[in-house]
């Protein structure tokens, strides 16, 4: 089973980052769904998938999500436009 670490931005631009088993589903959930969606998004929909990683663990998906969570914007958005590159 693959874990993801992704990143949406919000209608604010703010970004926000995450793990989950599969991307699509997680991003509807914060879109549309205010049981399961992070209550931190409720107030930043829509929100808009800009990035993502695979991992084979839950593990490395976590230390991965836990890293770039401290690190400042600038960092994240260079992030994104490296994999834009791709």
């Amino acid at each position: 089973m693959k874990w993801y670490v992704y990143i949406v931005q919000c209608k604010d631009g703010s970004l926000y980052t995450g793990i989950t088993l599969d991307v699509v589903r997680r991003v509807k959930e914060h879109n549309e769904d205010d049981a399961k969606g992070a209550k931190s998004l409720r107030g930043k929909r829509p929100v808009k998938l800009v990035y993502f990683e695979e991992y084979n663990n839950q593990s490395e998906a976590r230390k991965r999500e836990a890293g770039i969570k401290n690190w400042k914007r600038e960092y994240k958005l260079k992030l994104i436009m490296k994999g834009m590159d791709l």
